[in-house]
């Protein structure tokens, strides 16, 4: 029997400006969605990092919201819903009833406008570059500890966010799950972007042989936090198949299942692991 070859979908990746008017931040984020799926028929759909408020441990608190019953999350709920769509909705920050914590948090919409996963961010970013950035997420942030892996259409998504891409062990338990694709909503800086924004993506797609999203807001030269831009996809082969400049822009990509079953028959670096002497293991479930 001849073996099944799946099939793939649109995705788009909305590399958008973003500042400090988070209704306005909002709306446009609405706007571009609902042309990434009418005009350039995008099955799913993802925001950056940060999308409806300026990236910066100053303006955390000030636009947190709570996850699902803010507005932000209506919003997202309902545009899904109204395109029948899948969204990745980048990060927001979220608060959690009367709790002082506050959470970098990127939530997933099924086209039926439901809440399929809310991924908080695990590794915070706190670096420290002479002459270079100086900046600590923890001083208001709370690391998350689940991972989040969601199914659209016949394919296994998991998330990450920004700093989390560093970090190959994450990746390396998304691909133990079954994963075929990982996306990070990001905002790499214009010290670490230039030298690592694409290495890492594509080292994470050779690492999992997986397609692998990386979503940007767009540059600001005038923001405290200045984005590196360049949002992209990465084939399975870890060759960057789409990508964008610095400003507002968007990524389409056609993603094909075969090319991640392909790549992993012939080079099978998932059974030939010397899992006797080393293995990477979910402490947590």
């Amino acid at each position: 029997m001849d073996k099944m070859v799946r099939a793939g979908f649109r995705v788009a990746l909305l590399q958008l400006k973003v500042g400090l008017n988070k209704a306005e931040n909002v709306a446009n984020a609405l706007a571009k969605i609902r042309t990434a799926a009418r005009d350039n028929g995008a099955r799913l759909v993802a925001l950056p990092e940060c999308f409806n408020s300026p990236y910066g441990t100053q303006y955390f608190g000030q636009y947190a919201e709570e996850i699902p019953g803010g507005d932000t999350c209506r919003s997202l709920s309902a545009v899904a819903k109204e395109l029948g769509i899948y969204l990745i909705g980048g990060t927001i920050p979220e608060k959690v009833g009367s709790d002082d914590k506050v959470y970098n948090t990127c939530t997933v919409w099924s086209p039926e406008g439901e809440l399929m996963a809310k991924y908080r961010k695990i590794h915070l970013f706190d670096i420290n570059i002479p002459g270079g950035i100086k900046f600590r997420e923890s001083d208001v942030l709370t690391g998350g500890d689940q991972l989040a892996v969601v199914s659209v259409d016949g394919a296994k998504i998991g998330i990450g966010i920004c700093y989390d891409i560093r970090f190959d062990e994450l990746a390396r338990l998304y691909r133990k799950q079954g994963c075929d694709m990982l996306f990070y909503p990001g905002a790499f800086n214009m010290k670490t972007g230039p030298l690592h924004w694409e290495l890492l993506a594509r080292a994470r797609a050779t690492d999992t042989q997986s397609y692998v999203a990386t979503i940007s807001p767009a540059r600001d030269a005038s923001a405290g936090y200045v984005a590196w831009g360049h949002s992209m996809v990465v084939d399975p082969w870890a060759k960057v198949v789409a990508s964008a400049a610095e400003g507002e822009e968007m990524v389409l990509a056609d993603v094909e299942l075969k090319t991640v079953d392909e790549v992993r028959e012939q080079i099978p670096i998932y059974g030939q692991r010397r899992t006797d002497l080393y293995d990477t293991k979910l402490q947590k479930s």
